[in-house]
């Protein structure tokens, strides 16, 4: 049984930092781009980056590019996000993704797999 469980979430005040993390677990991901959405109420789902398990290879939303790094330990199976200069609109549930996709941008609906979610909130 596949699962992907985020972590990292909480409250801080705007520009602080926080790091997300997304324990995957139940199959191989090597064919999967690993990625992190997140929505604000009211809002939709909407993409902040991804990466390719195998490859490293990475693709960063334009509102958090320069702010936000993803990246993954294959080791421990576990992709994460490093988020810098926080700021109050970056406040919303965050969820880890997966998705078999030949390309890095993908949309939500072509996720295969969904964490539950783990809430930020940026404080001004």
């Amino acid at each position: 049984q596949v699962q992907l469980v985020e972590s990292g979430g909480g409250l801080v005040q705007a520009g602080g930092s926080l790091r997300l993390s997304c324990a995957a677990s139940g199959r191989t991901f090597n064919d999967y781009v690993m990625g992190w959405f997140r929505q604000a109420p009211g809002k939709e789902r909407e993409f902040v980056a991804t990466i390719r398990w195998s490859s490293g290879n990475t693709y960063h939303a334009d509102s958090v590019k320069g702010r936000f790094i993803i990246s993954r330990d294959s080791a421990k199976n576990t992709v994460y996000l490093e988020m810098n200069s926080l700021k109050p609109e970056d406040t919303a549930v965050y969820y880890c993704a997966a998705a078999r996709s030949d390309g890095l941008i993908i949309s939500a609906r072509a996720a295969d797999y969904w964490g539950p979610g783990t809430q930020v909130t940026v404080s001004s």
